[in-house]
């Protein structure tokens, strides 16, 4: 697959992953995304200042021995697949450890925590709205 077509693909998915549920779920997906990031980061800096360091990834290319395909002729001249040892590259990702600042993380913290009061209490309501706009029946 080539860089552009698995670029495509991961744009497409969350449009295709939206598609998919009840009215009431996509309508209250689609107006409580900001509270769950919000509340995502909030529980990764909590996480961070529990830990006393931050996690970070890269993407680190390296070699693998494997089996390649290859065609040879055979005695008669037919091309017969063959197997032989060869080095391919792949992606790795590696997570390493990030040091902090704890007094700039709990001020992440804190202002993290404020912004998710009041998601919070907005996304209560909408959750209410979606469910009062999109009944679903209980079977």
């Amino acid at each position: 697959m080539s860089r552009n077509s698995a670029l495509a693909a991961i744009v497409t998915l969350p449009l295709l992953v939206a598609a998919c549920g009840t009215p009431q779920e996509r309508c209250i997906s689609q107006n409580t995304s900001e509270y769950r990031t919000v509340s995502r980061l909030l529980a990764e800096v909590e996480g961070n200042l529990a830990r006393g360091y931050a996690w970070e990834e890269r993407q680190v290319v390296r070699d693998r021995l494997t089996q390649c395909r290859t065609y040879v002729r055979d005695d008669k001249g037919r091309a017969v697949v063959a197997y032989e040892p060869c080095w391919r590259d792949y992606v790795d990702t590696e997570r390493y450890r990030v040091p902090i600042d704890p007094a700039a993380e709990q001020r992440k913290r804190d202002n993290l925590a404020a912004r998710a009061a009041v998601l919070g209490n907005r996304a209560a309501s909408v959750v209410q709205a979606c469910r009062a706009a999109f009944p679903e029946e209980q079977g």
